[in-house]
């Protein structure tokens, strides 16, 4: 276990982590697809985006994430609509996400502590922004970063090195914190410590780096580091 006195740095990922995504669901009725949708497109994105780092290539969130709504609709033979707005609704949804209801209380009571905050996501750091200002929370963070700086997705470990490098911190002086497994066990290869966020999940794959903590919320994050939420 890394001891909390060691972290100067907090790296959170947005989307998932620190966004709600569900209301994305209604963008998707909306198009005459069904909600159910979201979580297969949501992680057809995340793997064509993973695909092109692997492969030394690279394209912003917003590009990927519409092509793979205009993959999705080409699997509904009787869809009907204009394509190009369909996929323009759905990307557009990102910028009202609000942020889950236990994130403002671990924030706040991190900040409070002394830990330095940053975002790094493989989104945008303008979607990243409106949706911490939509919270009140984005005088909490000193940095938002995304992937178009690297100009690779996480987890490749060069995403993770250049929000160390923005931050000027050691990789062992910063905890990234994301829902995600494959986030945690890329920061812990790039040298970072993680934390997984389980929210409302129950496995940790066994074939990846274990997190140097896990909870259920970030208020419960916040506690095992020592620090008395607010």
């Amino acid at each position: 276990m890394v001891a909390p006195n060691r972290i100067r740095v907090i790296v959170f990922d947005v989307n998932e982590t620190l966004s709600d995504l569900g209301p994305l669901g209604d963008r998707f009725e909306d198009i005459d697809v069904p909600s159910d949708a979201l979580p297969t497109w949501f992680t057809a994105v995340l793997r064509d985006g993973f695909a092109l780092t692997a492969a030394g290539g690279y394209a912003d969130f917003a590009e990927v994430a519409a092509e793979n709504v205009r993959v999705l609709l080409a699997r509904f033979p009787g869809w009907s609509g204009d394509a190009e707005e369909a996929a323009r609704h759905v990307v557009e949804g990102f910028a009202a996400l609000s942020v889950h209801p236990d994130v403002p209380g671990g924030v706040r009571a991190l900040r409070a502590a002394g830990y330095r905050l940053l975002t790094m996501t493989n989104g945008s750091a303008a979607a990243t922004r409106r949706l911490l200002d939509g919270a009140g929370l984005l005088e909490h963070f000193e940095a938002l970063l995304d992937v178009s700086g690297p100009r690779c997705w996480k987890p490749a470990p060069a995403a993770y090195r250049y929000a160390t490098d923005q931050a000027g911190v050691r990789p062992e002086e910063a905890l990234l914190v994301a829902v995600h497994p494959w986030d945690v066990d890329g920061a812990r290869r790039a040298g970072l410590a993680g934390a997984w966020l389980r929210r409302h999940r129950s496995h940790y794959p066994g074939v990846m780096l274990r997190p140097d903590w896990e909870a259920p919320s970030l208020p419960d994050l916040a506690r095992d580091l020592g620090v008395a939420a607010r």
